[in-house]
């Protein structure tokens, strides 16, 4: 980060609209573009490299990461966030060249219980700031997002879900199920429709 005028010494974006700062177990460097640090204001993970970008990887406005305390986020090389959200409280893995585009939702965890009864006493722990509220969710499931990805707008993927490498996922789908590699998937639920023919 050194000689680079985007960043400060105190992980302050020297273009920032918000007085917020990047958290230190975010890891980056002069490749990549992070447009503002209002995108953390609900990253609460404390492992060490909870978020880490690779070389040229962006991060657009209207994205937000909101991450809890085990949550590990990696993407890769020349990926791109345009306004996503990203839900995670154990793994999320997105390929190099992936393209998140605008209101998708990335979700490693449903948090909320199912059953009515659990999830009245996890909404009543949560409400009341009890302790253990983290105890009462559900258990996360890592989501990987393989290389050359594209997944349009307003899409939902849902935890535990792999999307393989090539692949698209159209807009305002909700992927519930894994998608293999070079497929193009759609709906809700998403459907593969046909499959894209792999580089040679």
């Amino acid at each position: 980060m050194k000689g680079d005028t985007r960043f400060s010494d105190s992980r302050r974006l020297a273009h920032d609209w918000y007085d917020g700062v990047i958290p230190d177990n975010v890891t980056f460097d002069s490749s990549n573009f992070i447009e503002t640090s209002y995108s953390f204001r609900l990253f609460r993970s404390r492992m060490e490299h909870a978020l880490t970008l690779g070389r040229s990887a962006s991060i657009y406005a209207n994205t937000m990461f909101d991450l809890g305390p085990r949550a590990c986020v990696e993407m890769g090389a020349f990926s791109m966030l345009n306004g996503a959200a990203i839900i995670c409280d154990e793994a999320i893995h997105i390929g190099d060249y992936g393209l998140i585009s605008w209101n998708v939702l990335l979700m490693d965890n449903y948090r909320a219980p199912r059953s009515i009864m659990k999830r009245r006493a996890y909404l009543h722990a949560l409400l009341s700031n009890e302790p253990g509220v983290m105890d009462l969710q559900t258990l996360p499931r890592p989501i990987t997002i393989g290389a050359n990805v594209w997944i349009g707008h307003d899409s939902v993927v849902l935890p535990g879900v792999s999307i393989g490498t090539g692949s698209i996922v159209g807009a305002r789908s909700v992927v519930s199920v894994s998608i293999p590699d070079f497929a193009i998937a759609v709906g809700n639920p998403a459907r593969v429709i046909r499959y894209l023919e792999a580089p040679r």
